[in-house]
């Protein structure tokens, strides 16, 4: 992945994650399998993870502690009404800089 892409998506990735867990539940490994099945392959599990304490500490997901056929339980968050909200946040915003940026790329043909 080059640098632009990679700082691209340093602004996105929150917003991506939150749509993932938005479908499904999920714990952190399993979120970074479906953002790699997604292409996103050179994301690290510890981006993931770091991401996930801090969804969690801002209080956009609900954490459920699972057993684990494999060591301790795992977290699996769910997207609460707070995450949905800004989830929806994150769409518009997006939708509007797509748009515009959409435009400028149009002006260029």
């Amino acid at each position: 992945m080059g640098k632009q892409m990679t700082e691209m998506l340093k602004g996105t990735l929150e917003g991506i994650v939150l749509a993932i867990i938005a479908v499904q539940p999920a714990h952190g490994y399993d979120i970074t399998a479906r953002l790699r099945e997604r292409g996103f392959t050179d994301i690290a599990e510890g981006t993931i993870y770091a991401l996930l304490v801090r969804v969690e500490q801002r209080g956009l997901v609900d954490v459920e502690k699972v057993p684990s056929e494999k060591g301790p339980p795992r977290k699996v968050f769910t997207l609460n009404a707070k995450g949905h909200d800004e989830l929806e946040e994150f769409w518009r915003t997006w939708s509007f800089l797509a748009e515009r940026i959409e435009q400028l790329h149009e002006g260029e043909k």
